[in-house]
């Protein structure tokens, strides 16, 4: 049984949590972060770590919005 991949985000998303898979050469790549921007065709995607990824529409092929990262445990 196959994966459905759907595209469910839109640019009234812009600063939810979303995770997308885009096509590169050789496969497929993911990016889960911030949805920052998405203009001309192009979505910016601000990842934990603050790294943009950049990310042309037209190499979507699934993306939603996910929750709020959870805590990451404190030192003990």
């Amino acid at each position: 049984m196959a994966a459905r991949l759907v595209i469910a985000i839109t640019s009234q998303d812009i600063g939810a949590r979303i995770t997308t898979r885009r096509r590169v050469p050789g496969g497929f790549r993911d990016a889960v972060g911030v949805l920052v921007s998405w203009s001309d065709g192009l979505l910016k995607v601000r990842k934990r770590d603050g790294t943009v990824v950049e990310i042309p529409e037209e190499t979507l092929v699934a993306a939603k919005v996910v929750p709020a990262a959870p805590p990451r445990p404190g030192p003990m």
